[in-house]
């Protein structure tokens, strides 16, 4: 039997993650080694290309997740956590993500890609000069900056200690007049 008639005799013909039964193909979940049945899910066209494209997601499809999510193949699961994931920024993949348990090795698969591409792509946070800035660090403002929201200004010269870095390398987060606000790193020198 090879590998497509044995996901499909998995899966009763159906997509893994959709259910739809028109359409289906072989995915490989990456990073596969080899193309088994272990390592494979059935996809229809929809699914796998809002896979391949993440830039085509229809938000409101991948909510089938709700039920594909609690499949016993680690695969389905490798695949709905990653959507979820994806989509947490919708509100209503978090709560599921919530609840979803995965065993360890089937989470160190499901994140293997997902850390790979952000651990490429991670740049360094610089200050103004061009200094590696880390969690923790204190910095110094080298400008009069206006605090939106907040109804201050932060003025020029004003430390902001034990600084925590964020997603994007050109901001960092600190607390200013004790309030926690989020600083552009161009505006920012490292302390000595």
């Amino acid at each position: 039997m090879n590998t497509e008639q044995a996901l499909l005799q998995r899966s009763n013909s159906t997509c893994e993650l959709c259910t739809s039964d028109s359409n289906l193909s072989v995915y490989e979940v990456p990073p596969a080694t080899d193309a088994n049945v272990d390592q494979c899910v059935l996809l229809c066209s929809t699914c796998k290309a809002q896979i391949e494209s993440p830039d085509t997601i229809e938000v409101n499809h991948w909510r089938c997740l709700n039920d594909s999510m609690w499949s016993q193949v680690p695969a389905v699961q490798v695949m709905a956590w990653r959507m979820l994931t994806r989509l947490a920024g919708e509100g209503w993949p978090q709560d599921l993500l919530d609840m979803l348990y995965l065993e360890d090795e089937v989470l160190a698969w499901a994140k293997a890609t997902e850390s790979d591409e952000t651990d490429d792509s991670a740049a360094p946070t610089l200050d103004s000069n061009g200094t590696v800035l880390q969690g923790g660090d204190t910095v110094t403002l080298i400008k009069d900056l206006d605090v939106k929201g907040a109804g201050f200004t932060a003025k020029r010269g004003t430390a902001v200690r034990n600084i925590s870095l964020t997603d994007n390398p050109e901001q960092i987060e600190g607390r200013v007049n004790g309030v926690r606000i989020v600083l552009l790193t161009c505006y920012l020198k490292k302390s000595s």
